[in-house]
């Protein structure tokens, strides 16, 4: 049995693994399309660290996916084999909408005291 596609896909899925511990431990804002295109004070109203994680923990996912996708193959477990595909393509599109719904990743507005305001 050939398992040269399970090393193609391991080989490919290696630089996905190191960006993924590089978001998980909250760092990489920058690479993150959206988050480096926003205006400084915008990017400020948001939790990048929390953003970082999120998108850490979907890279390290898709990782595995590529990893485990041809093994399904080679075991002939072609329903596990769709599962992964469709996991593959639904996981990052529910991930979007997930991360731009509900102002998840927004700091929380704090007001600050106004030295004027306080009465004597």
């Amino acid at each position: 049995m050939d398992y040269f596609d399970v090393i193609i896909m391991a080989v490919i899925a290696l630089p996905l693994v190191v960006l993924a511990v590089f978001m998980l431990k909250g760092k990489g804002a920058s690479l993150i399309s959206g988050i480096n295109t926003m205006s400084d004070e915008k990017r400020e109203t948001y939790d990048e660290e929390a953003v970082c994680r999120a998108v850490g923990k979907l890279l390290l996912a898709m990782a595995v996916i590529m990893v485990v996708l041809p093994v399904t193959f080679h075991l002939e477990a072609m329903w596990l084999f769709g599962v992964l595909i469709a996991l593959s393509v639904v996981g990052p599109i529910g991930f979007v909408i997930y991360a731009n719904t509900g102002n998840r990743y927004r700091k929380p507005i704090v007001e600050e005291d106004n030295p004027e305001d306080i009465e004597a």
